[in-house]
């Protein structure tokens, strides 16, 4: 697992020229969107939910939701053109004893919150205990990494050839800001870093995609609608 590793990111870094944006996000509606949806999930007869959301599948559902907005990003390179994909694949990065596996959620913008959420924590497990088929975990249109469970507040992730995009999503935290009448009030914040394959996705274009992302996260019912 660590050879097939080393020789993607060495091929990673030596063959896509990357390039970083990094925003804070606001999170508080997003938030407060997961509590509601949690609490409002059907049960069964022993009192089991149907679904327990996390943040990081409302990040999923968001990401899909900007790349759909901007779709000339949802694309990869494919050496001598350019393929723009119409549906929204996501690859989501699962640690693994001894590495890391990224499991596909496909055509995530046409899925439930739920739905989403379940086969999320379904092929984590089945990646865990390397029962995932091939199909489960190759191809895709973009990443995500999450390392806020770990405390991490920012980092920048490589790209996984022949995609253009990953997002790094870092920990919530607690920030003083600025309200629209010139005071000051405390929010749930957390950083994301969007690495960029020059080659396909350039400045403007994934500046674009970023903000799309970020009013995703900001407003999330206009990513249900």
């Amino acid at each position: 697992m660590r050879r097939i590793i080393a020789t993607r990111l060495v091929q990673a870094k030596q063959t896509i020229p990357h390039f970083y944006l990094t925003a804070d996000v606001e999170i508080g509606r997003l938030i407060t969107l997961r509590e509601e949806a949690n609490a409002a999930a059907p049960k069964d007869n022993d009192g089991k939910p149907a679904f327990r959301l996390s943040l990081n599948d409302l990040i999923i559902k968001a990401w899909a939701a900007a790349l759909q907005r901007v779709p000339a990003a949802n694309a990869v390179w494919a050496q001598d053109r350019i393929l723009r994909l119409q549906h929204c694949d996501i690859a989501v990065a699962v640690t693994l004893e001894g590495g890391l596996i990224t499991p596909v959620i496909r055509r995530v913008e046409v899925k439930s919150l739920s739905a989403i959420s379940n086969e999320m924590k379904d092929m984590a497990a089945r990646a865990r205990a390397r029962k995932l088929k091939p199909d489960e975990y190759q191809g895709g249109s973009s990443t995500i990494s999450n390392l806020g469970m770990h405390g991490v507040r920012e980092f920048s992730a490589l790209i996984n050839p022949p995609q253009a995009t990953v997002l790094a999503v870092g920990a919530a935290r607690r920030q003083a800001v600025e309200t629209q009448d010139g005071g000051v009030a405390f929010a749930s914040v957390l950083s994301v870093t969007l690495s960029c394959d020059h080659r396909v996705v350039d400045g403007a274009l994934g500046a674009e995609l970023l903000a799309a992302f970020r009013r995703f996260v900001e407003q999330p019912v206009t990513m249900l609608v």
